[in-house]
């Protein structure tokens, strides 16, 4: 299966991507906005904050994932970096993955597509699964409504749309003032949970 590049992508992709033996991700689909390909939500002092990665792409055209250009007229990597640390300060296992994720936030990628794969293959690390990750040599046709490329969406419910997903609540930073949130980047998990990060994954995904 073909999986769309998500940028710190959400509990219910990575519960499938562990699965994997290797993983590749389609550069070749169209770069859709308002999607986790640019964009990802994790819990913020003041709740759910979603934190998107400027993009440049040509007007009136429909452009493919592998050319769609990070856009650095904005400081948003020191922005998503110290929502991160105002999120996460405190969350038990910040400090012990801090270093491993920092870098991306200072690295300058060119393309989102490059800088998606490097930060999931890091997680993949961090979660005690080396999974090879590569990218499409072409464009996959999707075939079914099942196709991850389409279903795993911030503006589709999980619980709806993803009937496989089982949200398995974990303690969260601030759940003490908004309760659970299910189905965050799985950067809320990581620093949560740590070395249990994944088996909160797979049992999140019914088989």
């Amino acid at each position: 299966m073909v999986y769309p590049a998500f940028y710190n992508g959400p509990v219910n992709y990575f519960a499938r991507l562990i699965r994997e033996q290797e993983i590749v991700l389609d550069q070749h689909e169209h770069y859709y906005k308002q999607t986790y390909r640019n964009r990802c939500r994790i819990m913020g002092p003041n709740g759910p904050l979603s934190l998107s990665v400027p993009v440049k792409k040509k007007r009136g055209e429909k452009n493919r994932m592998k050319d769609i250009r990070i856009d650095y007229d904005t400081p948003w990597q020191k922005i998503h970096w110290r929502s991160m640390v105002a999120a996460y300060a405190s969350a038990p296992y910040f400090q012990f993955m801090r270093d491993d994720l920092a870098v991306f936030f200072e690295k300058r990628y060119n393309f989102l597509v490059d800088l998606n794969r490097d930060m999931l293959a890091r997680c993949l690390y961090l979660l005690g699964r080396e999974i090879p990750v590569t990218l499409s040599d072409s464009f996959a046709e999707i075939k079914e409504r099942e196709d991850p490329r389409i279903f795993i969406h911030p503006k589709l419910d999980p619980a709806i749309h993803d009937p496989l997903f089982h949200s398995v609540p974990y303690h969260q930073v601030f759940s003490d003032r908004f309760g659970f949130k299910s189905n965050l980047s799985i950067l809320d998990v990581l620093f949560n949970e740590g070395n249990n990060a994944l088996s909160i994954l797979e049992k999140s995904l019914r088989a």
